[in-house]
């Protein structure tokens, strides 16, 4: 597996390092709507940078690549933001196909208390495609009835009158749901820099990349993940022989995702 890690700004990387049509896949979160403190680093992020970014994902994936894009709202004023729908609207007018939008199901989501609304529970993942997707390994589940048999009847077609019996098998496995159920990862990734313990906020549940990556890649394919975080998508990029292509602005959680990378932790 070939691995290439940047310390920078994310849109000058895309715009001066990534090449046209070169990423098979592209699985990341960005910073959401002012929900987490990055140190910093969210106070540069704003639609113009989104949309700039979003350009330049378009330009640099390959025709029929896929781009997972995990996102949440946060509440203002006591309303949604819908951040998200925004941004998944804004994909589409460049040109990708909203090809699916699924949800990461938490196990074990944080309380909310006081709100006049329930307990959220749940994060987007918006599978958005240059074109069709060119990759498709589905995960797949246990069907409930497998191997049962059993003889219908349907409609004849064709313009003949009637109904014919036909005679029906269930399968072992079927696609498993756009809904998956994955516990919030604990923040155990820490390193020590200058004699402060260094964790990022916010980590990528590994279940989250791992199996994007499985569905929407194949070995040896080429996966990016702009905002790289603690580099858990890069983690999963070497246990399925990937290539990874990660970029982080944060210095600290740059070396993190480093050393997670190095340890394969």
């Amino acid at each position: 597996m070939n691995e290439i890690l940047y310390n920078d700004d994310c849109y000058k990387i895309l715009k001066e390092n990534i090449l046209d049509n070169s990423i098979d896949l592209v699985v990341t979160s960005p910073p959401y709507s002012d929900l987490r403190k990055y140190e910093g680093i969210i106070d540069t992020w704003s639609e113009e940078n989104f949309k700039s970014i979003v350009d330049e994902l378009y330009r640099v994936l390959k025709n029929g690549g896929v781009v997972v894009w995990v996102v949440n709202d946060k509440v203002e004023k006591g309303s949604k933001t819908l951040t998200s729908f925004k941004q998944a609207l804004y994909f589409q007018e460049v040109g990708f196909n909203v090809n699916d939008v699924m949800l990461w199901k938490k196990l074990n989501p944080m309380p909310v208390v006081k709100q006049p609304r329930y307990n959220p529970c749940f994060e987007y993942m918006f599978v958005f495609s240059k074109g069709k997707p060119k990759t498709f390994n589905p995960i797949m589940r246990p069907c409930k009835n497998a191997e049962l048999h059993y003889t219908s009847t349907v409609k004849n077609m064709g313009g003949e009158n009637g109904r014919r019996k036909i005679d029906y098998h269930v399968n072992n496995e079927t696609i498993d749901y756009n809904i998956w159920d994955i516990a919030v990862a604990k923040n155990k990734d820490t390193i020590m820099i200058d004699g402060k313990e260094i964790r990022h906020p916010a980590v990528f549940p590994y279940e989250i990349p791992y199996r994007h990556i499985l569905s929407w890649s194949n070995e040896n394919d080429t996966v990016l993940d702009p905002f790289m975080g603690s580099g858990t998508t890069g983690v999963a990029c070497k246990n399925t022989n990937r290539n990874f292509i990660g970029i982080e602005m944060n210095t600290n959680y740059f070396k993190l995702a480093q050393h997670k990378l190095n340890n394969n932790i």
